[in-house]
């Protein structure tokens, strides 16, 4: 079954639930005094979940371990605003599980998704009141309609910069407020903590809350961080742009062959082989080392590694600077990923070959959100060309991005001071194979936020994760932090500190263990068995 069909009969179980004989409580009568400050609440449903199941998903499985959802009990509301004069229309979406645990877990988004509807089941199923919300461009949860951004321009050359600011964070604000009042009006008492989640734009989300609205969360989970949004989608694009620029579109499965060289040159750095570069500052490799090398593969022909297949690499893995090599404010425009990492989202192909495969013509296959935003926020223009630009004409947007766009979609401000002074405590790790999101800007990140104050460890820490992909425990062999909710909520509740995240390996023959290091200590074998967490030190 595919995943939309899913998501579909899941969806028709909620809606055939609302017929139900429900708690008396669950009603819209029960919410008709919500309010909105600088808003104006259109409509509130109410509706009974019942006996509710979901299937487990990884792609759902956001900082936490793939899990199915079985027999959940809450009651639903969904609230319709808009804030006045600016022809907006906001669904936030709320669930009350009946065996609350006093918390509220903010859900966040993905890709151009402000909130993702079907991440809310966990979190009510683990007794949170859970909260999203469609940031004013979608109404529809069916997952298969929502990953493309429609609603970017007014007109041509006119970006809809209300529904922007939704995005980037007005709703996010406004969902922690409506998803507090929602569970004091159900459950007759107030929120006693509250928590945000979310990985990509989830993450950007988080790090926004915790610049913007220091005082909505109290602990912030925000992994894989977009957090250099105006950035890192052009490094994202130009990978895709100069292999049309320079005729160098190649299969994805040679792309493939050259990570696989990468990992094989420095897999063993480390002192364990085990297709994972725990350190990939400490790794270099030049594939034009292995141009002319022969690669199998098992969707189409196998062949012989190309010197325009090396270049695509060598983009795709490197930071984007001026031509003349200068660096803005001593980084890079944005970084690359790091060797190790798959290419599929950055320099992905679809690729048709001729009679008995002799001959093989590929096409762009591009990360549609990165094409999006220089074609709706940069060229304002839903039908410009990205793939004619050249490296100057790169630079030339990566300036205008920049400008423009930083402090509205942007969350890089190293400026905690105010979520210090709440108490709030923030996580957040990365994949050091994330294929999506290149880590070192995180890093980057975290250190301004360490230069502005020397005491950042107190509620702020970021860890590596070693081998894994971009926020889902599928995509690398690494190790996969599934637990590290209850390490945020013992330290936000408890005063435990967390030094390091217990990890392990999903979906491996074999399951391998490590405790992830806070940044910036890094994961070192000391020898031993290479599956088990007491072979690894912190150093």
């Amino acid at each position: 079954m595919r995943k939309a069909q899913i998501f579909r009969t899941a969806l028709e179980a909620v809606l055939l639930s609302t017929a139900a004989t429900a708690d008396q409580s669950c009603t819209k009568e029960t919410f008709s005094d919500l309010s909105l400050s600088g808003g104006e609440i259109l409509d509130i449903a109410a509706f009974a979940v019942n006996n509710f199941s979901l299937p487990a998903d990884p792609s759902l499985a956001v900082n936490h371990y793939p899990e199915a959802v079985t027999g959940l009990s809450a009651c639903g509301v969904n609230v319709t605003y808009t804030h006045a004069g600016q022809n907006d229309t906001i669904n936030t979406w709320v669930w009350l599980p009946e065996d609350w645990n006093g918390r509220l877990m903010g859900v966040g988004g993905a890709g151009w998704r402000t909130g993702n509807y079907w991440a809310i089941p966990h979190a009510a199923s683990k007794g949170f009141a859970a909260v999203a919300t469609d940031g004013g461009h979608y109404a529809e949860i069916d997952p298969s309609t929502v990953d493309r951004n429609t609603w970017g321009l007014k007109s041509k050359g006119n970006v809809d910069w209300n529904l922007l600011q939704d995005f980037a964070s007005i709703t996010l604000d406004d969902a922690a407020t409506l998803g507090k009042a929602a569970a004091k009006a159900f459950y007759g008492e107030s929120v006693k903590r509250s928590y945000w989640n979310g990985c990509s734009t989830g993450g950007r989300q988080g790090h926004m809350m915790a610049q913007k609205y220091p005082h909505q969360y109290d602990g912030i989970l925000a992994t894989a961080p977009a957090i250099n949004w105006e950035r890192w989608l052009l490094n994202n694009a130009y990978t895709q742009s100069f292999a049309a620029v320079n005729d160098a579109y190649t299969p994805l499965c040679e792309l493939n062959a050259f990570q696989a060289a990468a990992i094989e040159a420095c897999d063993e750095i480390d002192g364990v082989k085990d297709g994972i570069i725990m350190d990939p500052d400490s790794c270099s490799f030049d594939a034009a080392t292995v141009v002319g090398q022969s690669y199998n593969c098992s969707t189409g022909p196998s062949g012989t590694l190309s010197s325009k297949g090396a270049s695509v690499f060598t983009v795709a893995t490197s930071p984007f600077v001026p031509e003349d090599s200068s660096l803005v404010n001593g980084r890079p425009f944005a970084y690359g990923l790091e060797l190790g990492s798959a290419l599929w989202a950055v320099a992905n192909t679809t690729c048709v070959y001729g009679a008995n495969e002799t001959s093989v013509t590929c096409t762009r296959a591009p990360f549609n959100v990165s094409i999006e935003w220089i074609q709706n926020y940069l060229a304002k223009d839903a039908s410009f060309n990205v793939f004619n630009l050249t490296h100057p004409d790169y630079e030339t947007l990566f300036r205008q991005s920049i400008d423009q766009y930083s402090s509205i979609i942007g969350a890089s401000n190293p400026d905690l001071t105010e979520f210090k002074k709440a108490g709030g405590k923030l996580i957040t790790w990365h994949g050091l194979a994330d294929e999506f999101i290149p880590p070192n800007g995180t890093i980057e990140y975290w250190e301004k936020v360490q230069r502005q104050d020397p005491e950042v460890d107190d509620y702020y820490r970021l860890f590596s994760a070693p081998g894994v992909g971009h926020c889902f425990s599928t995509n690398a062999p690494g190790w996969y932090p599934g637990d590290v909710l209850d390490a945020l909520i013992n330290w936000v509740e408890g005063g435990v500190v967390p030094d390091t995240l217990e990890a392990k390996t999903v979906g491996l023959a074999k399951e391998r263990s490590a405790n992830l290091c806070k940044w910036p200590k890094r994961l070192i074998y000391e020898g031993g068995d290479g599956d088990l967490a007491s072979s690894y030190s912190c150093a």
